[in-house]
């Protein structure tokens, strides 16, 4: 997952919106937005390769998604970092006692920015600058950096999001993920990747032959506790394979 756009509004009729792309090479095995066959009560796609995911809900109001860090000098990883997401879904661990753990063996994987929570409060966790904080109320974006790192995508998502919360649609989020255009020179950060790929990355949506946004989820969180999601699924060159809605 390389773009979350999200809203925590405690105490509204929606406390969280979220709207999010996940980019990974079309190569990679993955299965689309469902209801885990193991554990009913987690919806979410699926790694094929290392069997983790890159967001879901789960149970009793659980929430997770993760971005990856964008360093090309960072050393192999011993554990997907998909499994982080997985692992907070399918428990029923405190959360702070899941940040702690998680906090303690993050040199196992290559860097990565966390977002767990519940109904009642959301954690944010990059596992290569900060402790775990709480969020507070507040519409956020968070991409390859740390949570509000201002690229230009974040900025330019962020405000989309912004413009649609009084009254939040999936079809709204989703439009807002599919934009193509890519970011100036002048504006593009330096990530280490050379200036064709920070171009090719500048886009919230990701299109080429190899690498791009392979799903755009939209999900919706009502005060009552139900949850709207709304996956759309992508393969080389932005084309579109499927949309899958689930109302959990």
């Amino acid at each position: 997952m390389c773009l979350i756009v999200f809203a925590w509004r405690p105490g509204h009729a929606q406390p969280l919106v979220v709207a999010a792309n996940r980019d990974e090479f079309y190569a990679r095995p993955s299965l689309p937005l469902a209801q885990w066959p193991e554990n009913p009560q987690i919806y979410a796609g699926r790694d094929l390769e290392a069997g983790g995911t890159w967001l879901g809900i789960g149970a009793d109001g659980r929430f997770a998604a993760l971005t990856n860090i964008r360093n090309p000098h960072q050393p192999p990883a011993r554990k997907s970092r998909g499994e982080l997401v997985a692992r907070f879904l399918d428990g029923k661990i405190p959360i702070d006692d899941y940040l702690t753990d998680v906090a303690g063996r993050s040199i196992e994987y290559a860097g990565f920015n966390l977002l767990i929570g519940t109904a009642q409060q959301l954690w944010y966790y990059n596992a290569l600058t900060t402790a775990p904080v709480q969020v507070q109320a507040g519409v956020y974006g968070l991409s390859n950096a740390g949570l509000d790192t201002p690229w230009p995508k974040l900025l330019k998502a962020r405000a989309a999001l912004g413009e649609v919360l009084h009254d939040p649609q999936p079809q709204a989020l989703l439009a807002l993920l599919g934009d193509n255009q890519v970011a100036p020179f002048a504006d593009l950060p330096d990530t280490g990747v050379g200036l064709a790929t920070e171009t090719l990355l500048s886009s919230v949506f990701i299109a080429s032959p190899s690498y791009g946004t392979r799903a755009s989820t939209a999900l919706i969180v009502h005060a009552d506790g139900t949850r709207h999601l709304v996956e759309r699924s992508f393969g080389p060159y932005g084309g579109h394979l499927g949309e899958v809605e689930i109302k959990a």
